[in-house]
């Protein structure tokens, strides 16, 4: 997929890695998963080729192998840390699992992209409605919370002027931008995985990437943004 025009330059520090293995997410505890293949046929090739309708339904370690970096990357960069992005890659694989045998081939990375960012929104919304609730006068102060390891992590690996102005925009247009040019999706398929209008996916980046402008303008030349 080819990004739009708008485009993060220089590469990032390193974002947060991780070892995944179909044993750290198995929704069956350890039990093996893969259908053996009967004696003398070819093995399988992935979601690729059961997309193309050429190959048998992926086990999950095929899965996870294949998906589950790319999975996390886009979790990682909506959510801004590594805690949700482990719980969203975690619950999406977990949904897809689930509902792999209804799924018809077509598009199977954008079917992921769909389920992690629906998954992504659902748990912002389930935030603000807690945080209708005022929080404490000294809710800054709160003990651990400024040197969390975590946060020492995340602060140490990826850089901290592009996760500010992507945390700093509305969750409609973070998601928006980040889709189209972090993932690298076109206007159809954002449209298609956020079920809105082709105007207001435009509309969406266009305002999204001028407040990244807007915001990483100060950043000393480390980072900036055209769009």
């Amino acid at each position: 997929m080819t990004p739009a025009s708008g485009a993060f330059h220089r590469s990032e520090r390193n974002t947060p890695t991780r070892t995944t293995s179909a044993s750290t997410i198995d929704p069956h505890k350890g039990d093996d998963v893969m259908a053996n293949h009967p004696a003398g046929s070819e093995p399988r090739t992935g979601t690729a080729a059961f997309d193309a309708g050429s190959g048998e339904m992926p086990s999950w370690s095929e899965l996870v192998s294949e998906h589950a970096d790319g999975v996390y990357r886009l979790a990682l960069r909506l959510s801004g840390n590594t805690h949700d992005a482990e719980d969203l890659t975690q619950e999406t694989f977990m949904r897809v699992f689930r509902s792999l045998k209804r799924y018809k081939p077509g598009t199977f990375e954008g079917w992921l992209h769909r389920i992690t960012t629906n998954l992504f929104l659902d748990m912002v919304r389930r935030r603000q409605t807690i945080r209708m609730e005022a929080l404490p006068e000294n809710y800054d102060a709160v003990p651990g919370t400024r040197n969390d390891p975590e946060q020492s992590y995340i602060d140490a690996n990826i850089d901290p002027e592009l996760q500010k102005a992507l945390d700093s925009l509305p969750t409609d247009y973070r998601v928006a931008v980040v889709l189209c040019d972090v993932v690298g999706m076109s206007y159809d398929e954002i449209a298609d995985t956020l079920g809105i209008k082709m105007g207001t996916v435009r509309s969406r980046i266009h305002r999204g990437r001028a407040q990244l402008r807007k915001s990483l303008q100060s950043s000393e030349g480390i980072l900036h943004y055209v769009g």
